[in-house]
């Protein structure tokens, strides 16, 4: 199950494990094709240029393993898709949920990973 975007996709709990295993900075918006998420995923898009030491990835949240993202202590009480979650050393430092502008996002990633 992939996501129709431009991003980097996620697809395996092995590939969630490389990636936080091979980047230091990472976020990972776990969604849907709806109209909460693809905001996200365009800023995420339009982000990456800016912040080129950040790995972006998307994870579709109806893959089976994307229950290492949904699990996520830190994603217990979210409600709304999508799922954001910022890694640095694979580690969480944040985690949102819902729609999020780009300028949201960017003081998220410039907070964590400057």
């Amino acid at each position: 199950m992939i996501l129709q975007t431009n991003l980097k996709h996620i697809e395996t709990a092995e590939q969630y494990d490389a990636l936080l295993r091979e980047h230091e900075n990472v976020m990972i918006s776990c969604g849907r094709m709806g109209p909460m998420c693809i905001p996200v995923y365009r800023a995420m898009i339009e982000l990456e240029s800016s912040h080129p030491q950040v790995a972006f990835r998307d994870f579709a949240f109806d893959a089976p393993d994307a229950h290492v993202i949904r699990g996520l202590p830190e994603c217990r009480g979210f409600m709304g898709l999508p799922f954001n979650v910022y890694y640095k050393n694979g580690k969480v430092v944040e985690a949102t949920s819902g729609i999020q502008s780009k300028e949201q996002v960017a003081d998220i990633l410039d907070r964590h990973f400057t």
